[in-house]
C-alpha cells in the first residue's frame, strides 16, 4: 500500500466492501495491515472514487483521504458509516521490506474474531520471485496459526495475467488446507481466507449480499 493510493477508486471499492464485510459479520474489528511502501512517481492512485458506485459516505470518506493522503484516517470509517466495529491499523508508519518479513507479522496476535484486511500494492506472491509489494503464501500460513478460527484474512489482490477465476483456483491450491472465497471488480479482487469451513461459509454469504447491489462478482 501507498499513501498515494489512498482515496482512489480502488479505495472505494475497499472501504465499501470491508465495511459491508465486518458489519454483515458482526465483528467488532476490523484491523487494517497496511503493508506500507513508499510513494513512487507513477500515475497510480489517480482514478476518482465515484468510478466505484460505492455508497454516498464512503465516497465522501475517500475524497477525505484523498486530501490528506493520511492513512491514520482509516480509524474514522466505522463513525462515518455508523457501524458498531472499531478499526484497529497496525504497522501504518512502518514500510515492509523483505528481510523484515517475519518479525513484520510477527505482532499480530490472537484475539477474538475479526475481519483482519492486508493491503500489499500487487497481492499475493507470483510464481517467479517476490519483493515487498506482495503478500507470501507463508505469511498466511503463519497468520492462520495464531488467529481466531472465526477471524478471516482478507486480502488485496491485483489482477494479474489470467482471468481472475483462473488466477483464483490457483490461489486456492496454494493455500493448501485454508478455505477461501473472493469478490471481484474491474482490476481488483479481495481473497477471503480463513482456517474455518464455517467461517468461510459466512463470508461468502456476506458476499452473494454485497453482490446483489454493486457490480461485483463473486468467485467460490
Amino acid at each position: 500500500m501507498k499513501r498515494q493510493y489512498l482515496g482512489d477508486s480502488k479505495d472505494s471499492f475497499k472501504w465499501d466492501y470491508h465495511d459491508f464485510l465486518t458489519d454483515a459479520l458482526d465483528y467488532r474489528q476490523l484491523q487494517v495491515v497496511w503493508m506500507m511502501t513508499p510513494d513512487d512517481p507513477g500515475p497510480d492512485g489517480r482514478t476518482p472514487p465515484e468510478r466505484f458506485p460505492a455508497r454516498f459516505e464512503i465516497i465522501q470518506f475517500c475524497n477525505y483521504l484523498r486530501k490528506t493522503q493520511d492513512p491514520h484516517r482509516l480509524l474514522e470509517l466505522p463513525r462515518r458509516t455508523r457501524a458498531r466495529y472499531a478499526v484497529s491499523l497496525y504497522k501504518t508508519d512502518e514500510y515492509l521490506t523483505d528481510h523484515r518479513r517475519a518479525s513484520y507479522f510477527a505482532e499480530i496476535e490472537r484475539q477474538p474474531e475479526r475481519v483482519i484486511f492486508l493491503d500489499p500494492d500487487n497481492g499475493l506472491e507470483p510464481e517467479a520471485r517476490f519483493c515487498e509489494k506482495h503478500l507470501c503464501y507463508g505469511d498466511i500460513r503463519g497468520l492462520l496459526k495464531t488467529i481466531s478460527p472465526r477471524s478471516v484474512i482478507s486480502v488485496f489482490q491485483h489482477h494479474r495475467r489470467r482471468k481472475f477465476e483462473d488466477d483464483f483456483a490457483h490461489i486456492r491450491k496454494r493455500l493448501e488446507n485454508a478455505y477461501a472465497t473472493a469478490i471481484c471488480w474491474q482490476t481488483i479482487m479481495f481473497v477471503n481466507i480463513s482456517s474455518s469451513k464455517e467461517t468461510i461459509g459466512r463470508v461468502q454469504q456476506a458476499n452473494n449480499h454485497y453482490a446483489l447491489a454493486r457490480p461485483v462478482r463473486v468467485l467460490t
